[in-house]
């Protein structure tokens, strides 16, 4: 029974074969647990176990005819049963079956995300380790701020992932439902006791209160959990792209022997992986939306959202699965250039260090607004007359009446802003 289906790669949950063994295992698990209660025979149930079985081909070829996939499938099955088929499917409505077996392979759509995200978190943590105290610029809004370390860059995505890897915990909880209360979600022809037995069985829980569907709402919290998850995988994948830029270069993907950049320029490298995942991120957030128009249904049910799940849920699933599997390697292989990150730091000619000149100053009594006006007409005759930042302070008669030069010599050393790294890695274990 469940067996079948442990530890699939995820496209092969959202195969139509193995949607209909998965509904198999619920329609099976129901006649055990009728069995069980006394309501059909036991060796109908036995039997129903032994023999139940389907063709897909036939099924299609039945559902040409009924136009009803559950009607064909149940029909199909029923060729193989013979008499004791009369017990299939008694009470259930088709989403009860429908609806479960997608409760399930959403949880195992999860768990395999779980996975590749733990693994992922691996090989962020080896690397941030790598680059623990390699020095890199800081940037806001493009441009240089103050010094950090690539480490630091990489152990902050290892903690966003820490919190993709909840979320998708708890949209786990939440889609791992199953019902099988009837038309309308009343018990009306099935001893509730057969839904408690059968979720049991097969590793989920029953809703509380279903209609004929179970709520879309579960399947929206998924659906925008893994855009969420899809928007980290394109927030990394931009700022390697940004790296790989010709005018920064400190990180860019790996680029095996005898690979291709352009077909008509030899000299590219460019991110293509990474562009790549940016792009499949925006596909899982349309997806979320059309997730969330699944929401309002007509009354106890309409079909309005199953030709919706049928693309949005193999698809997302697919789609990052692939994308974490992608950027996992990415990381793994990544050519990082210290010596570019140290060039970058160094472009500006000392104006990262800008704030502790300020800081020294006011420290020193100097208003903060009087401060700031000096140090940033000498910040600007370093952008737009490429005059040296460090000297122009040294010979600031406003600047110089409070600091003295070994001060100001201080204010210039980059370990300075390292000082807490080894504290914050320390908050990861690293």
């Amino acid at each position: 029974m469940i067996e079948r289906y442990t530890n699939p790669e995820m496209g092969n949950i959202w195969t139509l074969q193995h949607e209909f063994e998965v509904m198999l295992d619920v329609e099976i698990a129901a006649c055990e647990a009728m069995a069980e209660l006394g309501e059909i025979p036991k060796e109908a149930a036995r039997n129903i176990r032994e023999k139940a079985h389907f063709e897909l081909d036939r099924v299609k070829e039945i559902e040409k005819e009924t136009n009803h996939d559950i009607i064909a499938f149940l029909t199909n099955v029923a060729e193989y049963v013979g008499d004791d088929s009369k017990y299939i499917h008694k009470g259930l409505t088709s989403s009860d079956v429908k609806d479960t077996a997608l409760g399930i392979m959403m949880k195992k759509s999860a768990e395999l995300i779980i996975d590749d995200l733990k693994k992922f978190r691996e090989v962020l943590k080896r690397r941030a380790a790598e680059f623990k105290h390699t020095v890199c610029i800081g940037r806001t809004h493009g441009i240089h701020a103050e010094p950090m370390t690539f480490g630091l860059k990489l152990a902050l995505w290892m903690n966003e992932i820490d919190r993709d890897i909840e979320r998708v915990e708890h949209a786990k909880k939440i889609v791992s439902v199953g019902k099988l209360s009837g038309a309308v979600g009343t018990y009306s022809n099935i001893n509730p006791k057969i839904e408690e037995l059968v979720c049991q069985k097969l590793g989920i829980t029953p809703a509380p209160l279903a209609t004929q569907v179970i709520q879309r709402d579960r399947h929206a919290e998924y659906m925008t959990t893994l855009a969420i998850v899809a928007s980290s995988f394109e927030k990394f994948a931009t700022e390697i792209r940004n790296l790989q830029r010709t005018d920064i270069r400190e990180a860019e993907e790996y680029f095996s022997p005898g690979q291709k950049g352009s077909s008509a320029m030899p000299h590219k490298r460019n991110p293509i992986t990474c562009e790549r995942i940016a792009g499949m991120a925006r596909l899982v957030r349309g997806n979320a939306l059309a997730s969330m128009e699944n929401i309002a249904l007509w009354h106890e049910r309409d079909i309005s959202h199953s030709s919706v799940e049928r693309v949005i849920l193999p698809d997302s699933t697919i789609n990052v699965d692939y994308c974490i599997k992608k950027f996992t390697n990415i990381i793994d292989k990544l050519l990082v250039y210290p010596d570019a990150m140290m060039e970058n730091l160094n472009k500006t000619g000392g104006l990262i260090f800008s704030q502790r000149i300020l800081i020294a100053l006011v420290s020193k009594g100097v208003l903060r607004e009087d401060a700031y006006k000096w140090v940033q007409r000498n910040a600007m005759k370093r952008w737009l007359e490429k005059e040296d930042f460090k000297t122009n302070i040294s010979k600031d008669e406003d600047v110089v009446k409070y600091l003295s030069q070994d001060e100001i010599d201080e204010c210039f050393k980059v370990d300075y802003f390292l000082r807490h790294v080894d504290m914050i890695m320390a908050r990861f274990g690293l």
